[in-house]
Formats: C-alpha cells, sequence, structure tokens
C-alpha cells in the first residue's frame, strides 16, 4: 500500500511542476494595429495608426517602449514622436485594458499602389524586445494634367484645339471622359460634341484628344474661360471627377492687303487695307531701304487704327535710280526673245515684274498688345530719277517715242497724200490745156 502512495505521487509531481510553469512563464506583450486613418494610405499625405499593446504575460511590466521603425515608403513627419513609453501595464490584460497609442506617418508622394510592411517594436523593460510587423496599404492617388496646344485662336476661322491628358498621379485612370465648355457661348466645337473618351492612362502616361472649334465673328477680343471637366473611375470603380479652368484669347493678328494707287513724278500713293478678322492699332507704314528704290523725305507714315474691313491711303516720295539701266538692257533682251526657250522668257519675265516691285513694311499692335511686322510686295510703275533728282522716266521714254513714231507716220501720209493729190490736179490741169489747143 505504501508503494502505491508513493507511485502516485511521483506521477502527481511533473504535473504539477508543468501547472507552475504556466503561471510563472516569460512576460509578453501583443501588438495590433487598430485603424488605419486613411485607409488606405495615400501618396504625399500622412497615415495615422491607432495601435493597441497589450500585455498578455503574467507579470506587471512597467517602463515600456513601443517605437515604429519606418522604411519606404513611410518617414517621420516633423514634431511627431515615433517612440512611446508606457508607464505600467497590468499582467494578463483583457483586451479592453490594453494601452492605445497613435502615430502619424508621411507617405511618399511617388509611392505606387499595394501593401508595405511597418516595424513595430516593443522593449518589455526587461531588455527583452519584440519586433511586431504589420502590413498598411497605400493606394496611389487619381490625378491628372491637362494642357491645351493653343492659347490664341482666330475668329470666324476653323482652329484645332488639342487638349493633352497626362496621368500625373500614382494610379492608372480608366474610362475618362474629357469636356469642356465655354459659359458666354462665343467659342463652340464644329463636327463634334464638345465631349472626348479616353479608355484607360496607366501612371506617367499621356493621351491626346483634338476638337474643331470656331470662335464667333462678332467675339469681342479678349480672353475667355474654358471649364474643363474629367471624369474617371477609381480602383473601386467609383466615378470621380477633375473640374479645372483654362484661359484662350479670341483675336490676335490680322493681314492687310497694299495696292498701287497713283504716281506722278516720284509720288507714290498706296492703299493700305486691313482684310483681316481683328484690328490693328496703332499701324505704320513704311518704306525700308532696297535695291531698286529711294525714298525723298520720309520713309515713315502712321495711319492710326484700321478695324477689320477699313482702308486708309498713304504717300511717299519716291525714285529709282536705275530703272533706265534695266529697262535698256531688258529691251536689248527683248530683240533675242524669238531665240530664247520657254525657261528663259519666263525668268525674263519674272526679273522685269520684280524690279518694279516695292517692298512695303507694315507694322502694327495687334488685340493681344503684340507689337507685329507685316511684309509686302508691291507692283508699281514709277519714273526714274536723273542726277539731280528730277523726273525723265522709262515710262515717258517710250510714251514720247510711240508718239514720235505715230506723228513720223502721219507725216509721211500726208506726203504722199499731198503728192497724189498734186500730181492728180498737175494731170487735170494738163488735159484742159490740150484741149485747148485742139479747139483752136
Amino acid at each position: 500500500m505504501k508503494k502505491i502512495l508513493i507511485l502516485l505521487m511521483l506521477l502527481a509531481l511533473p504535473v504539477a511542476t508543468a501547472s507552475a510553469a504556466t503561471y510563472t512563464s516569460a512576460p509578453g506583450v501583443s501588438v495590433d494595429v487598430m485603424s488605419q486613418s486613411p485607409n488606405p494610405a495615400r501618396p504625399g499625405e500622412t497615415v495615422e495608426l491607432t495601435v493597441s499593446v497589450q500585455n498578455i504575460g503574467n507579470e506587471d511590466l512597467a517602463g515600456v517602449k513601443v517605437e515604429i521603425e519606418p522604411e519606404y515608403p513611410f518617414s517621420e513627419v516633423s514634431g511627431e514622436s515615433l517612440s512611446e513609453t508606457i508607464t505600467f501595464l497590468d499582467a494578463r490584460q483583457d483586451e479592453e485594458d490594453a494601452a492605445i497609442l497613435r502615430f502619424t506617418l508621411n507617405v511618399d508622394p511617388n509611392a505606387t499602389e499595394g501593401f508595405y510592411d511597418l516595424d513595430i517594436t516593443v522593449n518589455e523593460g526587461n531588455s527583452a524586445t519584440k519586433t511586431t510587423t504589420v502590413d498598411v496599404e497605400v493606394r496611389g492617388m487619381e490625378y491628372a494634367q491637362v494642357l491645351i496646344n493653343e492659347a490664341i485662336i482666330d475668329r470666324a476661322v476653323e482652329e484645332t484645339l488639342e487638349f493633352t491628358v497626362t496621368n500625373t498621379g500614382s494610379s492608372p485612370l480608366k474610362n475618362m471622359a474629357i469636356s469642356w465648355d465655354e459659359p458666354n457661348g462665343e467659342i463652340l466645337p464644329v463636327y463634334s460634341d464638345n465631349t472626348k473618351f479616353i479608355s484607360y492612362l496607366e501612371t506617367g502616361e499621356s493621351a491626346t484628344v483634338t476638337y474643331s472649334v470656331i470662335a464667333d465673328v462678332n467675339a469681342d477680343p479678349g480672353l475667355y474661360q474654358l471649364d474643363i471637366c474629367l471624369e474617371f473611375e477609381d480602383y473601386d470603380s467609383n466615378v470621380n471627377e477633375i473640374n479645372t479652368k483654362a484661359g484662350i484669347f479670341v483675336g490676335g493678328e490680322t493681314d492687310f492687303d497694299v495696292a498701287f494707287s497713283e504716281g506722278n513724278a516720284g509720288e507714290v500713293s498706296l492703299s493700305v487695307a486691313n482684310i483681316g478678322n481683328n484690328e490693328a492699332y496703332s499701324v505704320k507704314v513704311i518704306i525700308p531701304e532696297q535695291e531698286n528704290y529711294k525714298v525723298i523725305g520720309s520713309s515713315a507714315s502712321i495711319v492710326g487704327n484700321l478695324d477689320k474691313g477699313d482702308y486708309t491711303i498713304t504717300s511717299f516720295t519716291i525714285v529709282n535710280n536705275d530703272l533706265a539701266t534695266n529697262s535698256e538692257e531688258i529691251d536689248k533682251s527683248s530683240i533675242n526673245r524669238d531665240e530664247m526657250d520657254p525657261e528663259e522668257i519666263e525668268t525674263l519675265r519674272q526679273s522685269q515684274s520684280s524690279q518694279n516691285e516695292l517692298t512695303v513694311v507694315i507694322e502694327y499692335t495687334d488685340s493681344t498688345g503684340q507689337r507685329i511686322s507685316v511684309e509686302k510686295s508691291v507692283p508699281i510703275e514709277l519714273m526714274s530719277a536723273t542726277g539731280d533728282g528730277t523726273a525723265s522716266g522709262n515710262r515717258a521714254t517710250k510714251n514720247s517715242s510711240s508718239t514720235s513714231n505715230y506723228l513720223l507716220y502721219l507725216t509721211v501720209l500726208a506726203v504722199v497724200a499731198g503728192g497724189a493729190m498734186y500730181y492728180r490736179k498737175k494731170k487735170a490741169s494738163k488735159g484742159k490745156d490740150d484741149e485747148v489747143q485742139d479747139i483752136s
């Protein structure tokens, strides 16, 4: 009987020892992330983590230090500590008794979407260190940049307007619809409505949509606002909008027509007409230095403002010292025109034409406030100048020559006619004399 009792006591001893080990085990701390705000985290923003620290061991703990060791894409926020010390943790805590800590971290602006590891280290106060790794979700930001290729469009002219959409966020964009509106109705799309579609844009990619637009012919020159709307689907297929504004100027440059009006004794009058769609301000007509012509007196004339469709006349005193010499060379070349091939004749014709063209420069301020210069070539007929500046031109020489030839022809014709009449009269007189002699 004694042996049996001793055996039972020996069998019971290890059991008691194991049970005691359960209650005297080393202290332990459990770390969990209770919440994340925002969830998912967003690139370029901050994320706040709420951490639960619970003593699941059998010993009370004092001076428990909890520290976050951030790695990319997370970093420390200036003025925010990533280390907290818990003064005391009771043994065998329930979840309701756990210590609650909050940490704030920066998220890198270029972070792509995904799950990132974050290490939380706990020093339990007795040199025992425990590291818990948690997953933090980061979802890229959906954002786009819209660029317009044109800043100025003309009135009543079909213009091409291109919108370039670039995904500047860190998440893909899909099922995009881009539209625009000009509130005053002065600029409208033609051949299509104001909405275009882009199916998908990866991060950093661009796509271009093209519109044909026309500004009203009666639109006042100036800056007009375009309201641009970009709709897209996000990661969860929710529809989001990006609304932005852009400016576009209606107006700008214009064009001119310059015509030779008259030219007497070196006086050249030029008609200058604004044939464009925009006003021209502070118009100045200039005759620049050039090879064939020379201006006597002022070479510039200020004519003021010209509305579209308006014209003005301005005059200059212009001579051509080389015209007579050039005409002689052209006349000599004309003698052998029958022996020239078509290309030589065309070259000669262009040479004759270019020597009669006057270069005129028109300077003006357009409706955007920019100073613009336009050059025109104007065919003119001008008398040449002698050394003292008096006019005795090629045109006058040709007219004089033609008149002299005509007068010579008339003189010869008169002499012939007079001779014939004299001959007939003399013959008739002789016939009468013969009749008188016969009668006698």
